[in-house]
């Protein structure tokens, strides 16, 4: 890998997805869990142990967005105009998720209250499979013109790669999640969440293995830079180990980290996929040579060059006030007067 400024923006567009992926993932899988618990004060602590975070996690996906329209506006293009529909979709899941965090305490009747419930739960389920069966999409290839251009349906992207890729992701958040809130969270609620993990990581490796397993079968492309560069196996290696240590942490109550080996986890499988797709952004098939990469769909050299000194600015500032959020928020939720 060259680092030149077209391999620099990919590892960084790579970072602000890592990112959104590592802190709205938990929020997500905090949903997708939210109807297993009855009591209308536990789905209160479940709500405010992301309360404070949930929106500000959501800036990794708007800058994210925005690095990628401003340093490859080519395949920014071609992904948001091929997946108009998912990605309306996708839209309207978080709407949802995030008008049912704010709507619900509006008034005290248990049906007002339900019916949010059930939103924000099919919201999150619904915004983590379509993550899943967009990267899915973009591991499977999918069909470009000369031009780079994509001309295909809405049902054309739920094949079966894309639609396991989605249902891998929403377990991986879920397992994420249930981490998450064993970590915030006390007393009885703790005892309940803590019975969550075990079936949510059964879950998540199971999926994941199955995807792992189609990978290897039927998209080869994406294992090949790790067959061609053996010093890229030790990603694997401790990809595998991270997803192993959350169960031991787990099991000798050790939340947070149990939590850190979850990160840990996710960040690795995210630096797999983006290091055997490069430079791939948008893979094509079944004509690859048609791919958009990180050199025929990027800005011009002075543009990005121009970019990633306003990158060296922002991004620090974006690091800098999650961490003082977490900081600020960090312990076990309570529930006062202000809360959800």
């Amino acid at each position: 890998m060259n680092f030149d400024l077209n391999t620099i923006w990919f590892l960084l567009v790579g970072v602000l997805l890592t990112g959104y992926a590592l802190l709205d993932g938990f929020d997500l899988g905090v949903g997708a869990l939210h109807l297993l618990v009855k009591k209308d004060e536990h789905r209160r602590l479940l709500l405010n142990a992301i309360g404070p975070v949930w929106d500000g996690n959501e800036v990794w996906l708007v800058t994210g967005g925005g690095a990628l329209f401003a340093a490859f506006p080519e395949a920014y293009a071609t992904v948001f105009s091929g997946f108009y529909v998912a990605f309306f979709l996708f839209l309207a899941m978080l709407i949802f998720r995030a008008v049912s965090i704010d709507f619900r305490s509006k008034l005290p009747a248990a049906w007002w209250r339900s019916l949010w419930d059930v939103n924000f739960a099919l919201g999150s389920v619904g915004a983590g499979f379509l993550i899943g069966v967009a990267m899915g999409n973009i591991v499977w290839g999918v069909p470009l013109d000369e031009q780079g251009e994509l001309t295909i349906g809405f049902f054309d992207l739920l094949h079966p790669y894309a639609l396991w890729m989605g249902v891998t992701t929403v377990a991986l958040f879920m397992m994420h999640g249930a981490i998450y809130l064993h970590l915030k969270t006390e007393g009885e609620l703790e005892e309940m969440i803590r019975g969550w993990i075990r079936p949510c990581i059964i879950f998540f490796v199971i999926s994941y293995v199955m995807l792992s397993m189609a990978t290897l079968l039927y998209v080869p492309h994406m294992t090949e830079h790790v067959r061609n560069n053996p010093w890229l196996f030790p990603l694997v290696v401790l990809s595998v180990l991270a997803i192993a240590n959350i169960p031991r942490e787990a099991f000798h109550e050790r939340p947070g980290r149990a939590f850190l080996s979850s990160c840990a986890a996710l960040i690795l499988l995210m630096a797999l996929f983006g290091l055997n797709a490069y430079p791939d952004l948008v893979h094509s098939r079944p004509h690859p040579e048609h791919s958009l990469t990180a050199y025929n769909a990027a800005s011009s050299q002075t543009t990005l060059a121009i970019m990633l000194v306003i990158a060296g600015i922002g991004m620090p500032v974006v690091v800098g006030y999650t961490a003082a959020i977490y900081w600020i928020f960090r312990g076990k939720v309570k529930l006062s007067e202000t809360s959800y």
